[in-house]
């Protein structure tokens, strides 16, 4: 961690719902996404298993880069009312070895703090997200990777124009691949 304060360049741009802040990522929310990634019920559809803080920071990053390299990434969430940070939403180019390709498509996703789950925050959360992406990317295409059994996010998806394309194997398990546009 930095021990100088440094602020990086603004190169996400901020959405606001009713609840929620969505922002660029900043370090000080390593703590916070760390502890989600050891939640059994934030990680139960996301390879079933914890990751390291490590592996959070890194992923972190990789949100933060989308944004200089593509011009599109992940926001971090955090509620309005408190501050606290909740989560991740946005777009990504993973460059998944998947057939058929999505090579190229931004691919959607998000994952909240499973005390926000069932309160429509993903719903508020995506629906600003959308109505970015569908004046700032150069395609309205994206595409979403689902566990087959994650049906609340199936359902979300499917609510703003996702539809089931495919249900190829991703290292080794099944997934849903759902497109819009």
């Amino acid at each position: 961690m930095l021990t100088t304060p440094f602020a990086p360049p603004a190169l996400v741009p901020e959405l606001t719902t009713d609840r929620l802040l969505m922002r660029g990522f900043r370090q000080e929310d390593l703590a916070e996404f760390a502890a989600l990634h050891q939640d059994p019920a934030f990680y139960r559809y996301l390879g079933g298993k914890p990751i390291s803080e490590e592996d959070t920071w890194r992923r972190l990053l990789t949100h933060q880069g989308h944004w200089a390299l593509l011009g599109y990434g992940y926001w971090a969430v955090e509620e309005r009312a408190t501050g606290r940070f909740s989560g991740a939403v946005g777009f990504a180019e993973l460059h998944r070895g998947l057939t058929p390709s999505i090579a190229g498509v931004p691919e959607a996703g998000w994952v909240l703090a499973p005390r926000l789950h069932g309160q429509g925050v993903g719903t508020e959360a995506l629906t600003a997200t959308l109505a970015w992406a569908d004046t700032h990317l150069a395609s309205p295409r994206t595409v979403c990777l689902i566990d087959p059994d994650n049906i609340p996010s199936q359902r979300l998806a499917t609510h703003f124009g996702y539809r089931e394309t495919a249900r190829p194997d991703y290292h080794g398990s099944p997934i849903v691949l759902l497109e819009r546009g």
